[in-house]
């Protein structure tokens, strides 16, 4: 793209929900524009830096994009990349993993097994607020004049950088920098360092360090991708403080979970200062007044901490905060700092994904790695929601794309979350196999979409329906113990998930009379077809899931017995594997999403104007639902992670055929046609796509950036690189690579990280490296040729490319359509 860019301890944990009355959620995931988004590059975004993310000036109309944008978090605490002075703002956000509030769902016609309550991510007390008063004027990016404004996320140093030059009304001027983050090593500690100068005069300055709860959101618009307003849910019990410090301790009023947030501060002035405390049960404010003269900044640094739980009093959770008050002013910020930074150096080191050829794609990349690692660092026991926590999109919920994109980047990048998200599944597992009880099912049905653990969409057939989050779950708990070889997992954690998801198949699908296995009623991945009988996606994923169960209860008789699971039901587990049905048209020579698909009459892609996308929003589902339109992969996404089902020429002509019908009205689908498009030989096509998933949310191709960032669509750039251009597959204990380079790249590195050895992955024009970085020799194999790989690089040719014509896409929605294309 040019330079003009077009474009450890115990966690903590909640409580189970209960009550009744607002309404279901809509049945798809992505919503129409609202409020303040605005899609498209924001000219105030510098061009690409291989290293950070830099803006300058303000751009009201994408501020809450740039919120997500430059949020900051390490998995357990998030903080929206808010102004510093609070206002203006669109989403104000704090946000603690598992912190949330339940709301009833209602239904107009209320069903036996419907989802009962709502769940929420909750906006805990903020304290980012440093407000500034300079000769009586407040500083404000929308009062005085702004001469300079910038912000810099360092992807390196973990930190975000403000540089703000302003003059008021009646001339004074100043200049404020800002640092800003939230620590990897201190799980519950955030910290700011604010420094004002006086430019030409001495000026009396007043400094407002705040903590707020049931801050007033006035977003500027309505956009029903934020979180559901359920009003101020922070009841007030216990306020202290004292010198510079002050804690707040609120208490949800449904879940009952309880929350301290603490502040303290160390003041660097040149010379005398007043400074006062006010603690009320909601605000907590240090002021600071000061007169400062040209060259002797004043600087404040501010430390947070936050802790929540729903066990333990607000007494015990004041003094935790105030435990870690302590710890993070005896580190400080230039420690906190360091150790922030050589965290950073460790991800880089095994993370770092190289490309050479377009700067923005390069950046888009780290950008990506880097919300990643926060999103997931710290999460000790919790999930990673589709947004992370830099935002209230989907109301902070986790859906089956976290084991279906997430964790299979951060499998082979840092283990431990995987393992951590993992222990949260399976700690949902009581929630699960209630569900499954009430469906009159064996096993566990987890959740399409919770925080908490229980299924909260209040649309059934995307939700209760689409019960391939299942096996999604299974394939990320096969994958983690081969990578890992954590056999502890595979023992308990893991084995438990693989069996009672095992059983949850074995009886949803049936033996029909000539011993065919079917599973009926599902939804697939595609949200515009719900209820079908035989989804292909979704069976070739349960047959993985069985295979795996069998594998497990065989290797692990004693956990096998612990669990009631004999030889019959193992056997019964093998015979549906291996009957299981994958309905093939053969006038068309194409692999139908579902049984009857091809049957439908495709959709009208030339009468639909542009402004009818996305679909759902300007046509009933009863119309989708009984046509040929695909809103994101899902036979596609067949062909990638379950590829050993298919050959390769019905990998092209399925891939062609779906082209034609996909419109991409979700972010999940890009990374997912960039892998098979190089896989089959459509390399322009997958250079396209992949751009598409990696500018994803810098470029706000959805328009809903400002809700927070797309994990799934981050997580699926990077995989359009390890899995589509590097040809990477994992499936039979031997990493598969069959590389592909489109013409617009120069090169590309990446690394993986297999049973503790890390294989460094290069591709150039014509020939592909492998080198093992660190660790013992590995056996892999290239375009299928196995052979072992140590500390010297071993070279091959890259395989021949088919030449192949441009499939067709409908009108308008191909790659590009959605946004900026490439140069």
């Amino acid at each position: 793209m040019s330079a003009t860019r077009a474009q450890p301890g115990p966690p903590e944990d909640g409580a189970k929900p209960s009550g009744e009355g607002a309404r279901p959620q809509r049945g798809g995931r992505e919503e129409p524009a609202g409020g303040m988004g605005t899609a498209g590059r924001s000219d105030t975004l510098e061009p690409p830096e291989p290293w950070c993310l830099r803006e300058t000036g303000v751009d009201r109309a994408r501020l809450g994009r740039a919120e997500s944008l430059f949020a900051l978090s390490n998995g357990h605490l998030g903080l929206r990349g808010n102004l510093d002075e609070g206002e203006p703002r669109v989403v104000s956000g704090t946000y603690l993993n598992g912190f949330y509030e339940s709301y009833p769902l209602d239904y107009g016609e209320r069903g036996f097994g419907f989802a009962e309550d709502g769940q929420t991510v909750v906006n805990a007390p903020d304290g980012k607020i440093i407000r500034l008063v300079v000769e009586n004027e407040p500083v404000d990016v929308e009062r005085g004049t702004v001469e300079h404004h910038e912000r810099e996320l360092d992807l390196r140093a973990g930190v975000l950088r403000r540089q703000l030059r302003w003059r008021s009304a009646y001339g004074h001027r100043i200049e404020v920098r800002t640092k800003r983050m939230v620590s990897f090593l201190q799980r519950s500690v955030a910290a700011i360092q604010y420094e004002v100068e006086a430019l030409d005069e001495p000026l009396w300055v007043t400094l407002q360090s705040i903590l707020v709860a049931n801050q007033d959101e006035r977003s500027g618009g309505e956009d029903p991708r934020s979180a559901r307003a359920i009003g101020d849910v922070l009841d007030p019990r216990l306020a202290v403080g004292g010198d510079r410090r002050a804690v707040l301790c609120h208490a949800t009023k449904r879940t009952q979970l309880s929350v301290a947030s603490g502040m303290d501060h160390v003041l660097d002035a040149p010379g005398d200062c007043r400074v006062s405390l006010d603690v009320e049960d909601d605000l907590a404010r240090v002021t600071v007044s000061t007169r400062i003269e040209p060259g002797t900044p004043l600087r404040l640094t501010k430390f947070l901490a936050y802790h929540w739980s729903s066990r333990q009093t607000v007494e015990w959770l004041r003094d935790q905060v105030d435990a870690s008050l302590e710890a993070a002013l005896a580190e400080g910020w230039d420690g906190l700092a360091d150790r922030q930074k050589r965290f950073l150096d460790d991800w880089w080191e095994r993370a770092d994904v190289e490309l050479d050829g377009d700067p923005a794609v390069q950046q888009a990349l780290r950008f990506a790695l880097f919300h990643l690692i926060q999103a997931g660092a710290r999460i000790e026991g919790r999930a990673i929601a589709a947004k992370g926590q830099t935002g209230t999109g989907y109301d902070g919920h986790a859906f089956w794309d976290t084991e279906a994109y997430v964790l299979p980047v951060l499998t082979y990048l840092e283990p431990r979350a995987v393992r951590d998200a993992l222990e949260w599944r399976w700690s949902t597992l009581p929630q699960a196999r209630e569900r499954a009880a009430q469906l009159d099912l064996p096993g566990a049905s987890l959740p399409w979409r919770t925080i908490h653990g229980e299924e909260c969409s209040g649309y059934w057939p995307a939700g209760l329906a689409a019960l391939h989050v299942n096996a999604d779950v299974a394939d990320a708990v096969r994958r983690y113990v081969h990578v890992t070889g954590d056999e502890e997992f595979e023992r308990h954690q893991g084995f438990d998930l693989l069996v009672e998801t095992a059983r949850l198949w074995a009886g949803v699908g049936w033996f029909d009379r000539v011993g065919t296995f079917r599973i009926n009623g599902v939804t697939g991945p595609d949200e515009y077809s719900a209820l079908v009988d035989n989804n292909v996606f979704t069976n070739l994923m349960a047959k993985a899931n069985l295979v795996a169960a069998a594998e497990v209860a065989r290797k692990h008789a004693d956990r096998a017995a612990e669990l009631g699971v004999d030889e019959d039901e193992i056997a019964t587990w093998e015979r549906a594997a291996q009957a299981m049905y994958v309905p093939y048209d053969d006038a068309l020579l194409v692999h139908p999403q579902d049984q009857d698909f091809t049957v439908h009459d495709v959709w009208d892609f030339a009468a639909t104007p542009a402004e009818h996308y996305p679909l759902l929003l300007h046509y009933p589902y009863f119309q989708l639902y009984r046509r040929q339109v695909v809103k994101q992969a899902d036979l596609v996404l067949a062909l990638w992670f379950r590829g050993e089902a298919f050959t390769d020429e019905e990998k092209r002509r399925d891939f062609e055929y779906y082209e034609a019908i996909t419109v991409r009205d979700s972010s999940l689908s890009a990374c997912a046609q960039a892998v098979v498009a190089a896989e089959v030989g459509h390399l322009d096509l997958a250079w396209a796509y992949l751009r598409e998933a990696a500018l994803t949310d810098i470029d706000d191709l959805h328009h809903n950036a400002q809700g927070g960032l797309h994990m799934a669509s981050l997580a699926g750039a990077v995989l359009s690189v390890t899995n589509g251009l590097g040809g990477f597959r994992d499936g039979d204990g031997i990493p598969r690579f069959r590389p592909r380079l489109p013409d617009p790249v120069r090169r590309v590195a990446f690394r993986l990280t297999i049973r503790g050895t890390r294989l460094r992955v290069e591709l150039v024009p014509g020939e592909a490296r492998y080198v093992v970085e660190d660790g013992e020799p590995l056996t892999i194999e290239h375009d299928g040729e196995r052979f072992e790989v140590g500390a010297d690089v071993v070279a091959r040719p890259l395989p021949e490319v088919p030449d192949l014509d441009p499939p067709p896409f409908p009108a308008g929605r191909g790659p590009g359509c959605l946004g900026p294309a490439a140069d």
